[in-house]
């Protein structure tokens, strides 16, 4: 991509260089056969590369050096957990984690000239990757109704005008929403603010993605969360990977899954598509990854259809009860399940029958391979089920998780080593900031808490979630909209009702880091509010420099600590901006002491100490060198927080996703070069897609019956309840995906998901669950009538 280079901009407040980028254009696109494996000496070079010419040498090795190290800082990626036993490698990150490392520590910075140059008008034209890369934010910038440009504002007068707007209204027309790279302390500052304010109204990015997990787990097992840790995975007898690409978005999991083999594990992965990371992994700290094959991470393949896994799950229940009637004692385990669980009869008589020609159309596989895996589960003293969003966003969701479940109680996987759960999360804090009070349906003993800590009257009304939020800033029911970080104009769903929502909001507030797409749809007023970022140094504070905690996908917090110089003195901290922006809106004469809590995390800490559950002695042990374990009653001692205290099997009816005639089933998936809303560059290296995103991969049989060809440039039509939705210009490519099934890039895709389609229970989007159908462009049709 060719870069043109602006002349640098510096004064006395602000470090740093200007860059402009050429946008995508789609004529660059280039298709290359798939990545065999994931990593290796290429990861090493992309990651360096990306670090140099984001941010040079020494601000590339100062962030990288401490990445993940005890003490240092925690990784902006994803929420893989690092070792709590024994010592950590050198080099604790992977090639995206290094790409989220230099997007954040990038010495570009958008000044007030930036915004000055750029009117809303062309703004709305630039894409996502455009935006990201024009730098950091240096200064509060404010847009007014009939303004064509952001301009400059005072710290202060943009923490009035939020008051103002705030005071104005009423609680039930506020909205906070927030996004997973949220810290713990910031996360229970801002659900502080909302609940003193008078509202529940606290989407976050979770609803989006793990909300099916939680809403599955809770009732089931008594708790929203995973129930392994990294030890467990390593020496686990048989792990399930579930619609998830570990190569991409959590690649340190394949180094576990590695060490798991080498310790006699079995490793099944089960995707629509044979991604990278599912196949091998070339470590590159190690003679064999850097220039050897690599470690083999997958056993078994099972190349399900989108949407078939929970035919598959009962499949495999009604083979392990066939076994263990064959052999009694062999396979179920009757003492654990006559003592912890409850609904095991009605299960087992759920599953005594099956219709396998049901199972092999839902899934798309042979009821032999089915089988092979049953003998693998059957023979396993210690299995761990692991699953993403693949699972997560589909009608049927929480149902299918469920079953998941139901397989590990079947045999007693919870509670022993190398067994469990394992629902692994995207962003690096979204399970912490749930754990910290982020969550429009809070529980009453957390807001007794809440209330008894701070003296204030919690509302017990549920709130807004990221979906219902959509569809109230819409019908014009949302008069403040503020957004903790996060991009939900390009993270939700129904892109068209989302960005006409924003547009009708009085006022929308962006706590950022870099420019995207929620700050171009703004609302009649906009605030964007310039933050430090987790690499950055937090020091100005009268007690001195400051570190924050997060939670990983095993339940470990930890301490995080910038060490960079930001690239603005105009900066301020998150805390310290949910601090003031409290005290604009309460007053002075607030019960709640804000300016004692920003100035000095440590008070937050304390204050959370008693109303989070776990986090008891929260200062001392978050000092711990590895952090501290929050308790998890399923893997610590066996038991289950539900209202009987007894685990539940469930019985649902076979669902699965079988679109219409001319139809297939389509699934939104990240790039290689991509975190959530954040591109790092347009390559999907393991992919084998290069110069362009909007593309649609199909299996060439499928391809065929639709009678385009390879590279075909289509627009792709969605049908929900007998409306349509519409995305333009994508280009076929064919890719061997499941047949029946195919997949298209997150954003570029998320119009064509209907506000409407969203899995049952947990209101998650179904951005797993599209069927379509393409349509030829008039310039295309033309082209092939010449030919």
């Amino acid at each position: 991509m060719t870069k043109k280079r602006r002349d640098t901009v510096q004064d006395g407040s602000v470090r740093g260089r200007r860059v402009a980028f050429k946008d995508i254009d789609e004529a660059d696109l280039e298709v290359h056969d798939p990545k065999p494996h994931a990593a290796g000496m290429k990861a090493v070079e992309v990651s360096f590369a990306r670090g140099l010419a984001q941010g040079g040498l020494s601000r590339t090795v100062r962030s990288m050096y401490r990445v993940n190290q005890s003490g240092g800082m925690d990784c902006p990626g994803c929420a893989w957990p690092e070792p709590t036993e024994g010592p950590r490698k050198p080099v604790e990150f992977c090639e995206n984690g290094a790409k989220a490392i230099a997007e954040e520590s990038t010495t570009r910075i958008v000044t007030p000239e930036w915004w000055a140059e750029h009117s809303i008008a062309e703004l709305e034209t630039k894409t996502e990757y455009w935006l990201g890369q024009s730098g950091r934010i240096t200064h509060p910038m404010a847009i007014r109704a009939g303004e064509t440009h952001y301009r400059p504002i005072s710290w202060s007068e943009a923490f009035e005008t939020i008051g103002e707007h705030v005071r104005a209204t009423t609680p039930e027309r506020c909205m906070f929403y927030t996004s997973g790279r949220t810290a713990n302390e910031t996360a229970f500052l801002y659900q502080l603010l909302a609940r003193c304010l008078g509202t529940n109204n606290l989407p976050d990015c979770s609803n989006m993605c793990h909300e099916s997990s939680g809403t599955a787990l809770n009732p089931t097992i008594g708790i929203g969360k995973g129930t392994v840790s990294l030890q467990d995975l390593e020496h686990s007898e048989l792990i399930f990977v579930v619609g998830q690409n570990p190569g991409t978005n959590h690649p340190r999991m394949l180094g576990s899954l590695a060490q798991a083999r080498k310790n006699g594990g079995k490793v099944v992965a089960v995707n629509p598509l044979p991604e990278a990371g599912l196949m091998r992994f070339k470590d590159p700290q190690t003679v064999k990854g850097m220039v050897g094959d690599g470690d083999r991470i997958s056993d078994e393949f099972l190349q399900i259809k989108v949407g078939g896994d929970q035919a598959l799950f009962q499949a495999l229940g009604h083979l392990l009860l066939q076994r263990e009637a064959a052999d009694p004692g062999s396979v179920v385990d009757r003492e654990f399940i006559e003592s912890r669980t409850k609904g095991y009869q009605d299960y087992a008589a759920a599953r005594s029958t099956i219709d396998w020609a049901e199972i092999e159309k839902a899934t798309g596989l042979a009821r032999t391979e089915i089988d092979h895996i049953a003998d693998l589960m059957a023979a396993s003293k210690a299995t761990i089920f692991c699953w993403a969003l693949g699972l997560t966003q589909q009608p049927h969701s929480v149902d299918t998780i469920k079953e998941i479940v139901n397989l590990l109680l079947l045999q007693g996987n919870f509670g022993k080593p190398g067994a469990g759960a394992c629902p692994v999360r995207g962003h690096s804090n979204v399970q912490g900031d749930r754990t910290f009070g982020i969550w429009e349906r809070p529980t009453e003993p957390f807001l007794a808490r809440l209330d008894a800590e701070f003296g204030i009257a919690s509302p017990r009304a549920h709130g807004y979630d990221s979906t219902d939020g959509m569809s109230a800033m819409h019908a014009g029911e949302v008069d403040v909209f503020v957004s903790m970080g996060g991009n939900l104009a390009a993270a939700n769903s129904d892109t068209a009702v989302m960005e006409a929502g924003l547009k009708r909001t009085g006022l929308t507030v962006h706590i950022s880091t870099k420019p995207n797409r929620s700050h171009v749809v703004h609302g009649e007023t906009s605030i964007i509010l310039p933050t430090l970022g987790r690499s950055d140094r937090d020091d100005k504070h009268p007690g001195g420099p400051q570190f924050l905690s997060v939670e990983n996908s095993m339940s470990v917090v930890s301490s995080t600590r910038g060490r960079l110089e930001p690239v603005s003195d105009h900066l301020l901290a998150e805390p310290v901006i949910i601090a003031r922006m409290a005290q604009a809106i309460f007053g002075p004469d607030h019960v709640v002491d804000w300016q004692a809590m920003a100035e000095d995390y440590d008070v937050i800490r304390d204050h959370a100490s008693r109303v989070v559950e776990g986090t008891e002695d929260f200062n001392r042990r978050v000092r711990d060198k590895q952090g501290f374990v929050l308790p998890n009653p399923p893997r610590d001692h066996r038991s289950f927080a539900t209202a009987d205290g007894k685990a539940g099997f469930t019985v649902r009816e076979l669902e699965y996703l079988d679109p219409p005639e001319g139809h297939l089933v389509l699934q939104t998936m990240r790039s290689h070069d991509q975190y959530n809303t954040t591109f790092y560059g347009l390559d999907d290296r393991y992919r084998g897609i290069s110069g362009g995103r909007r593309v649609i991969l199909i299996h060439p049989e499928d391809l065929a019956a639709t009678g385009f060809a390879d590279r075909d440039l289509v627009d792709v039509v969605s049908v929900f309840q007998g409306e349509e939705r519409r995305a333009e210009r994508f280009h076929l490519v064919a890719y061997p995906t499941a047949r029946g099934c195919v997949a298209a890039y997150y954003p570029e895709a998320n119009a064509l998901t209907h506000r409407g389609l969203v899995a049952r229970e947990s209101n998650t989007p179904g951005f797993k669950a599209m069927m379509v159908r393409f349509e030829a462009r008039a310039e295309e049709a033309a082209i092939h009538e010449d030919s």
